[in-house]
């Protein structure tokens, strides 16, 4: 049975896998250690607001038999550009965030060396071969194991955090005032629990498992497999929140931009308050969070790029998945090799510029499940409806505020 149930979870899992990460390990962390528990609203109205557009994904891939990506050509080929000069402009950036996190994690760790850019480009190299060699079922597979790995480990950490802290917390809620606090709030808000554009990869892994298996998976599966990864993303947030105030509130700690030295900083303090005995625990639920995400980005971006670059010029192009691949390695290598240092600034840009994005492709993603290019039997009923128009709101509002305070 249990089996069974695990065979037929795969692209929630991998949404999972994306999601959680710089959001979660980064940006969660720090919400806690900055604000306490003031910033648990932030996380569960962004989490509601959301859902929606992240549905819409797998629910329109299963009702179609098409990515997000096909949707949006017949939607017009203007918007399809957009998304393809969007997600070039970002890719490079994401991934060198999300892997020199990882690096950092993986030279505390595992030692070897010290030199971040190293260490990025062998876990790039790892990914590459593991994607080569197993391509999408090894992903689907593998994935499920880290997450499982991921949710145990860190509920260990947070339980152990629970009974050994101190530290008396309240529950008080809080809205941030002034440029940095609001800056983080929407950094926060642009990758928790991702980034919109994650609907697109997800509907592309929805037809690439289908591809796998030989069978279609229905509307309501693919909901169901949606639901636990997007639920599992919700409660490990709450738990890397926990974790920030457990360890790092009143800490005193002045906590890095750059992502190595912050994963450093990150395993001192849970080892110094939770004791050497479960420093393992730490640096494996810390490590597998963000290599679930490293693996999962690399292979997406360069999925998303080829179906893009193939809609866009009439399959008259050689830039396949492969070639995105080698570009998106060495771009990334790029970026961490001349702009490391400034990595804290690379991922401010990208956090606020994927919540600035995030109403293009909310009202995207609306517009098409609700429109004439998804039958009416799949759309979502009145509920789903209502709650996507005041996310979109939600999202819009938000943007405005922000640029409006800077």
């Amino acid at each position: 049975m249990k089996k069974t149930f695990l065979q037929t979870l795969g692209p929630g899992l991998l949404f999972a896998g994306a999601a959680i990460g710089v959001s979660h390990l980064v940006q969660a962390t720090k919400a806690g250690a900055e604000f306490g528990f003031g910033l648990l609203w932030a996380l569960l109205l962004v989490h509601l607001f959301k859902y929606p557009f992240f549905q819409f994904g797998p629910r329109y891939a299963a009702a179609t038999g098409e990515t997000l990506l096909e949707g949006y050509q017949k939607l017009g080929k203007g918007v399809l550009m957009a998304y393809y000069i969007l997600n070039f402009a970002t890719m490079f950036t994401i991934q060198a965030a999300v892997t020199i996190v990882t690096a950092g994690l993986a030279s505390q760790l595992f030692g070897i060396t010290e030199d971040l850019t190293i260490w990025s480009a062998m876990l790039l190299l790892i990914s590459a071969t593991l994607l080569i060699i197993g391509r999408y079922k090894l992903l689907d597979n593998l994935m499920k194991y880290i997450i499982i790995t991921l949710t145990l480990s860190t509920i260990v950490a947070v339980t152990v955090a629970f009974f050994s802290t101190k530290n008396a917390f309240d529950i008080t809620q809080v809205l941030p005032s002034g440029t940095g606090e609001i800056t983080f709030l929407i950094a926060f808000f642009g990758w928790m629990p991702a980034p919109l554009d994650i609907a697109v990869w997800h509907s592309i892994w929805s037809i690439e498992k289908n591809k796998n298996t030989g069978l279609k998976t229905t509307p309501k599966a693919a909901i169901f497999d949606f639901n636990i990864g997007y639920l599992g993303t919700l409660f490990l947030g709450i738990c890397f929140v926990m974790l920030g105030v457990l360890v790092m509130h009143h800490s005193g700690e002045i906590f890095s931009e750059k992502g190595g030295e912050f994963a450093s900083q990150l395993i001192h303090l849970y080892t110094k308050n939770l004791g050497e005995f479960f420093y393992l625990f730490i640096a494996i639920a810390a490590f597998t969070t963000m290599f679930s995400t490293t693996l999962t980005t690399f292979d997406a971006s360069p999925r998303a790029m080829e179906q893009t670059t193939q809609l866009l010029f009439s399959n008259k192009t050689k830039l396949n998945y492969w070639f995105w691949i080698a570009c998106l390695f060495l771009g990334t290598c790029l970026i961490l090799k001349y702009g490391r240092d400034n990595m804290g600034f690379l991922v401010k840009i990208a956090t606020v510029l994927s919540f600035l994005t995030a109403p293009f492709y909310a009202i995207l993603n609306y517009t098409l499940i609700t429109g004439k290019h998804t039958p009416k039997e799949h759309q979502p009923n009145i509920y789903v409806k209502i709650l996507s128009l005041v996310g979109i709101l939600f999202l819009v509002a938000f943007s405005i505020w922000f640029l409006s305070s800077i």
